[in-house]
């Protein structure tokens, strides 16, 4: 189907665009017949990729008020023009392969994957000693669903591999998101900013361009804490080139504040606080620091990477079932 064909079919639907009535989330309701619109565009040119993009997903993104005039819902050809902006993003950064990088790390270097190609056997190596410090890892869940990102900012390197380190973000992030449950759309990051090393300008500026490009409407809030003075510093200048959409979803919050938002937000309260914000929750027993890590496989990953994948599908499943009754 053409782009002309979906605005002639956007056009069909312009009492939904153009409804006056949001429903209760603020955001407009997304038909199945529009759905269907939107997937048969994204299946035409990423037919490798595209059901990367849940139901769920497609339909927050299309349901969100038009930037232009925010009386009005996002006009159905700018979601599906948006929807593969961010396909488009995710073949050109490599996305679809990171899983299979992973695999490539955690097994010997005379596996035929990794003799074939010297560059891709280097480059997952450099994703698996990004992940090995254990500086960021999805664990647990928000009372209403979300995967919860953790970032550890005392493990992070002084100065990075930002390549290897963005891809071992939007490989987290991917795994995050296909555990979802069914109507989530967005995950948390919530960061222990204890002593973190000086922050990389070049990766924050990429990780901005990521989130805006790779991951749009995906995160729903990031909370750091304790906000030392570096980073006020830093995010005095990384704020303002952010879209304001985005910037409203960051919380930088001092010690005294933290416990009491994490009993807001994590999904069994109190009980699931790490030891790191003066909780019961021991993170470590699970994602301990580089140098307690054994060798997973036969090749460099130390990091529990499939361990990690279990227990957020396990996380996932549990919500599920727990909603349904």
């Amino acid at each position: 189907m053409s782009t002309s064909s979906a605005k002639h079919n956007a056009e069909e639907f312009e009492d939904a665009v153009g409804s006056p009535d949001p429903n209760k989330d603020g955001n407009w309701d997304v038909s199945i017949e529009e759905l269907s619109i939107i997937r048969a565009e994204l299946a035409c040119e990423f037919p490798e990729d595209f059901m990367s993009l849940s139901d769920d997903y497609i339909k927050s993104l299309a349901s969100k008020p038009y930037s232009k005039d925010m009386t009005k819902r996002r006009p159905l050809d700018y979601s599906i023009e948006k929807l593969k902006a961010v396909l488009q993003w995710r073949q050109d950064f490599g996305a679809p392969d990171l899983l299979e990088l992973i695999d490539i790390a955690n097994g010997p270097d005379s596996s035929p994957e990794a003799k074939q190609d010297p560059n891709r056997l280097a480059s997952a190596r450099a994703i698996a000693a990004s992940m090995n410090c254990g500086g960021i890892y999805f664990h647990g869940l928000t009372k209403d669903g979300k995967p919860i990102m953790w970032v550890r900012t005392q493990r992070m390197p002084w100065y990075p591999d930002v390549d290897a380190l963005l891809k071992h973000i939007v490989l987290m992030t991917d795994i995050g998101i296909a555990n979802m449950p069914k109507g989530v759309t967005a995950f948390t990051v919530i960061s222990d900013s204890t002593s973190p090393p000086p922050p990389h300008p070049t990766f924050l500026v990429s990780l901005t361009n990521v989130l805006m490009k790779g991951f749009p409407d995906r995160l729903s809030t990031l909370t750091s804490a304790p906000t030392s003075t570096i980073m006020q510093f830093v995010m005095n200048l990384v704020l303002p080139l952010m879209p304001t959409r985005l910037a409203e979803k960051l919380f930088f919050l001092g010690e005294e504040k933290i416990a009491s938002r994490l009993v807001d937000v994590l999904l069994n309260g109190e009980e699931d606080i790490p030891t790191f914000f003066g909780g019961p929750k021991d993170h470590d027993v699970l994602y301990p620091a580089e140098a307690n890590c054994p060798n997973r496989g036969k090749g460099n990953l130390k990091f529990d990477f499939y361990g990690m994948q279990a227990r957020l599908e396990a996380a996932k499943e549990e919500f599920e079932a727990s909603s349904s009754n």
